[in-house]
């Protein structure tokens, strides 16, 4: 990856954070032609959000037809697998059952079902509950909605990826770069770290969540990013062979997630999670976390035989949100802002973020060249 040069006055395009969102973004930029930099606050990509989730590869069908979630999440979803096979990173196209518990839940499987083939999704079907004995023999089930194009990724080695690949493009990536300070300038936007000045013709707002503190230093629009931490349990070693792929309830009626449902990573671990309490700061992960306790019913619910103690506690994450516990959605901020007219916001992207990150990365490419 090479470093950008310090004395540097100007660059084409600056990103504002290392996460896929922004990865992908200045990716697709370079791409372009443009000259880009990436500022990073972390000493390292991708610390926060992006390598803190599930690392699943979503098909589309959880959010309205014609939404950025659910377009840019089918199209995302062939870009990913794609790259994964040319950069070689851990990845497997696993499938996905989201099984009805009982006969009341059938009609929702349906109506999912529905919702995936207005987006797109290929080689959706409902299947029976001798179909998910044969797929995942331990799985409580009395039907399911298989998705086959769902998979897992291994959400640090992406990350690497992309950097690689950014700096194939001639991205510069530069750590530890905390953007302080902002105003506007004739050329652009004057950009303030701790190390340096930069003047970038435009700007990417890809901050995760910090987007609404960056925006605001970049003079753009005000909205409001809500964290909401995600916690997991993990199944001990020996119990790991009750799972063999993805396993998902019936998403939550609030629509603030997709239930706790079961993962095997690419590296054989199997996680229950994850959780959904918002909270007020944006960087506490370990905080008056829940007992292991309260993914027994969970677990339960999905998996025959698991007792509680299979159950270990394992990581958390935090989403990136733009609506408040009272709302039920909200779509990906992805436009050029309306106030700062050389910023382009990349912002909200929590689920399906990193799967529609490639797409998204394009999307704002073409944002950036129709200016």
């Amino acid at each position: 990856m090479p470093a950008m040069d310090r004395g540097a006055a100007s660059i084409d395009v600056a990103v504002i954070g290392a996460g896929v969102t922004g990865l992908a973004s200045a990716r697709a930029i370079a791409r372009d032609g443009r000259s880009v930099c990436v500022l990073e606050r972390h000493p390292r990509p991708g610390l926060d959000t992006s390598t803190r989730n599930s690392g699943v590869i979503h098909a589309g069908i959880y959010h309205p037809p014609g939404s950025l979630k659910s377009t840019l999440c089918v199209r995302g979803n062939r870009l990913m697998y794609a790259f994964c096979e040319a950069m070689r990173v851990p990845h497997a196209r696993c499938g996905k059952l989201v099984v009805a518990a009982d006969e009341h839940e059938q009609d929702a499987l349906e109506s999912l079902l529905q919702m995936g083939r207005e987006n797109g999704v290929d080689g959706l079907e409902l299947v029976n509950t001798q179909f998910v004995a044969q797929r995942e023999p331990h799985v409580r089930a009395v039907a399911a909605l298989l998705s086959p194009n769902s998979g897992i990724v291994d959400a640090e080695a992406y990350v690497r990826a992309l950097l690689q690949s950014c700096g194939e493009a001639g991205v510069a990536f530069l750590p530890d770069s905390k953007l302080l300070a902002a105003e506007p300038h004739a050329d652009g936007v004057m950009l303030h770290t701790a190390r340096e000045s930069i003047l970038a013709g435009q700007v990417v707002n890809a901050a995760g969540l910090y987007a609404d503190e960056v925006s605001a230093l970049l003079g753009g629009e005000r909205f409001t990013i809500y964290p909401c931490r995600g916690e997991y349990a993990e199944l001990a070693t020996s119990k790991r062979h009750l799972v063999n792929g993805l396993v998902y309830p019936l998403p939550h009626a609030s629509g603030h997630g997709l239930g706790v449902h079961l993962v095997r990573t690419t590296g054989g671990e199997v996680w229950l999670g994850p959780t959904i309490q918002y909270q007020e700061r944006k960087d506490d992960y370990d905080g008056d976390r829940l007992p292991v306790e309260a993914f027994v019913e969970p677990a339960q619910r999905l998996l025959r035989g698991v007792t509680p103690g299979d159950l270990r506690l394992s990581g958390s994450g935090i989403r990136a949100k733009l609506h408040p516990p009272t709302e039920a959605y909200a779509d990906f901020l992805i436009r050029r802002d309306e106030r700062a007219v050389r910023v382009v916001q990349a912002a909200g992207i929590d689920s399906p973020g990193l799967t529609a990150s490639l797409a998204i990365g394009e999307r704002v490419a073409w944002i950036i060249a129709d200016c």
